[in-house]
């Protein structure tokens, strides 16, 4: 039987004024100097109508890396008798790292400059924030560590810029005459993801006045047992296995824009729900005891509003048919922050002044980069007054 852990401050950053549709690709730059032929179609179906970037709008370079971004968002923890001197468990996770060594989370220490403390990094994708939040979570109930802060982050803005795929432009002219942009399954990306920090606050006893949320259980599957590579960066796809980007030269990998994040669509589409909503929840309540009636608030990560409706079916699938008036997501104005993302929806939440004591909540975060599902059940303690 582990201790109970509490979640008991919640922070994000969110940097810059928020970026309208219309805006977007004057941030992000034309592909080959031509407005992309897919933007208002991807738009039009994920629903999302404004997001952040960390590019200047003045300079059109970024403002901060993804270690600073992270960590702003953990900074804004520090409070009500917390400090960065008495950290004992820093884990940070993002799929959009600064480098690809060293780990990402020595590097938000060394922003944070706090003295030493474990540090870990989680990688993947959107599924890493809950990584990190489990061994956070686990290190406070094992005993290992009377705190932890957990972190995801994303700067995916940087690797959408459109001088990141120039190269492979022009690379294709003569093929692009007839179709002005790169291909579907990396331009589709660029409308898709946005950049944004989240960071929780866990320890051994819930706050002495307000709220906490404390952390029931977190259950995380993989799939990738039964399927693809969906969602991938720093690869290509060939003859269904990946090609990772240190078989390619420098030349190769700028013309064939192999560190661009791509996403088999139709792969996507198909399968998210059945493996991350309905094979995953088969699992979990054979375990756990689940019931609708016991559930006040179901927070789901989706890239798109193009799945809420997908997803209200599978979860009817597995006799979890939650209302959607329960439903709380922020995708349409926060954007989708990866890793991020599920940090993001409980800061507002939770600082909202939306909760109550006794509410239960279930956090929901799928990652199509090879099919893996994470759920969270927390329930609220405290006094709100």
């Amino acid at each position: 039987m582990v201790a109970p852990v509490f979640i008991n401050r919640i922070s994000a950053s969110l940097p810059h004024d928020p970026v309208d549709n219309e805006q977007m690709e004057a941030r992000l730059g034309m592909v080959g100097g031509k407005p992309s032929r897919a933007r208002k179609l991807v738009l039009r179906r994920n629903g999302i109508q404004q997001r952040h970037y960390v590019i200047d709008p003045l300079t059109g370079e970024p403002s901060m890396n993804n270690a600073q971004l992270s960590a702003a968002a953990i900074r804004g923890l520090v409070g009500d008798g917390f400090a960065l001197d008495s950290l004992d468990c820093l884990v940070a996770s993002t799929s959009s790292p600064d480098q690809l060594m060293p780990g990402h989370g020595v590097m938000v220490h060394g922003e944070l400059g706090n003295p030493s403390c474990e540090v870990a990094t989680t990688a993947g994708i959107c599924l890493c924030g809950m990584t990190a939040l489990k061994y956070a979570w686990m290190s406070v109930a094992s005993g290992e560590s009377r705190n932890a802060v957990a972190c995801g982050s994303e700067v995916a803005s940087a690797m959408m810029q459109a001088r990141n795929f120039n190269a492979e432009y022009e690379s294709r002219v003569e093929e692009l005459e007839n179709h002005p942009e790169i291909a579907f399954e990396k331009d589709f990306l660029r409308w898709m993801l946005s950049d944004g920090a989240g960071a929780v606050l866990l320890q051994d006893r819930p706050n002495a006045s307000g709220l906490s949320l404390r952390v029931d259980w977190l259950d995380i599957l993989s799939f990738a047992d039964q399927m693809p590579a969906c969602m991938y960066a720093g690869a290509e796809m060939q003859d269904g296995s990946l090609r990772g980007w240190s078989r390619y030269d420098a030349d190769e990998r700028a013309r064939q824009s192999v560190m661009a994040v791509k996403q088999d669509v139709k792969l996507l589409n198909d399968n998210i729900v059945k493996y991350t909503v309905e094979e995953a929840l088969k699992r979990i309540m054979a375990r756990r005891e689940l019931r609708v009636a016991d559930i006040d608030w179901f927070l789901p990560h989706y890239s798109s509003e193009f799945f809420r409706d997908r997803l209200a079916v599978g979860l009817a699938n597995v006799g979890l048919p939650i209302p959607q008036e329960r439903w709380f997501t922020n995708l349409t104005s926060k954007g989708n922050t990866g890793a991020a993302s599920i940090f993001i929806i409980l800061e507002e939440l939770f600082n909202g002044g939306h909760l109550r004591s006794g509410q239960k909540l279930l956090c929901y975060v799928p990652e199509s980069g090879r099919f893996s599902s994470a759920f969270m059940h927390l329930t609220v303690v405290g006094n709100e007054a």
